[in-house]
């Protein structure tokens, strides 16, 4: 039992996931350091597991550079039209993009400057599995192998998924890392129907190139891809194949998250409002940034409530 009077409680950041609505973590973490909190350990599931992983190298603020930075016309490279790969990433351009943001191939868990875990979820049994040493780079492609965008990831012999399919917001990794006090954030906790909304859409000259590689896509796989780039779409029509598998999902995921969160609370949960936001508008991470911060502002009466009990 920790000696609150003597000793300083070791707080843990759950990150969840999120595709495209988890540039708001790195809001988060900027509002949580002016506010003189510093994550002591940090666990991630997905886009999570991506964004923690780069705030435990020490190279968050080269990743939220980037973000703030990325245009429709540097997303569309980290996109291939390849049915026989089982997902839309290139794999090649995303290795570079963990490189240069994330940490090098060669990076340990063991030797980052913050203790890191994340979960994915072994595909053949649908167990969770957790990464506490190891290859970052490896265990962040399992984390974040959303089926459909990204192949199943092969790791020591298993194939690994998503860890959002069965562990959204991993607390429990957080105090499996030893953290008194665990900030968690759940990016999808206003999502549900939200995908089927009609959205506003992005200006004629912004969205030109981006659209002609969207129509491609949508040629290739037909209505498949409708929704992958743009969560806008006409509310009187029914919602296209994808539309209803990406809702379906957020469904899935909003109760699991809810689940999770009953029998292992976090101490604050941060919730930003991101249902505007689509699955991989990665690009509109200035907005996504700046609602994490806003989310974390709203929370201050309870952060500070909780803090000075320690």
């Amino acid at each position: 039992m920790i000696d609150n009077k003597h000793s300083k409680p070791v707080i843990g950041l759950a990150l969840g996931s999120g595709a495209s609505r988890g540039w708001a973590h790195l809001g988060i973490i900027d509002a949580l350091s002016e506010l003189g909190i510093e994550a002591d350990v940090i666990s991630g599931c997905s886009i999570g597991s991506l964004v923690g992983a780069a705030y435990a190298a020490g190279n968050i603020e080269k990743l939220e550079d980037w973000v703030c930075s990325l245009t429709k016309r540097q997303l569309v490279r980290f996109f291939e039209i390849n049915l026989s790969l089982n997902g839309f990433v290139d794999s090649h351009h995303m290795q570079q993009f963990m490189n240069n943001f994330i940490c090098d191939e060669s990076s340990v868990i063991e030797d980052l400057t913050k203790p890191f875990s994340c979960v994915a979820t072994e595909l053949l049994t649908g167990r969770e599995l957790s990464f506490t040493n190891g290859s970052v780079q490896k265990a962040i492609w399992s984390s974040i192998s959303m089926p459909g965008l990204f192949p199943p990831f092969k790791y020591q012999g298993k194939w690994l998924v998503d860890g959002g399919l069965l562990n959204p917001v991993p607390i429990s990794l957080c105090r499996a890392l030893g953290a008194d006090i665990v900030i968690a954030v759940n990016l999808n906790n206003d999502l549900i129907g939200k995908h089927l909304n009609k959205q506003s859409k992005p200006s004629e000259k912004e969205d030109s190139l981006f659209s002609s590689f969207a129509e491609t896509v949508t040629n290739t796989v037909k209505s498949y891809s409708g929704a992958l780039f743009n969560s806008s779409t006409d509310i009187e029509t029914p919602p296209g194949p994808f539309d209803t598998i990406v809702t379906s999902m957020n469904i899935v995921e909003e109760r699991i998250t809810r689940s999770r969160l009953a029998g292992d609370p976090a101490d604050i949960l941060i919730s930003p409002r991101l249902a505007h936001i689509g699955l991989l508008e990665v690009q509109r991470g200035n907005e996504a940034i700046k609602e994490g911060r806003e989310a974390v502002h709203r929370m201050l009466p309870e952060i500070n409530f909780l803090l000075e009990k320690f």
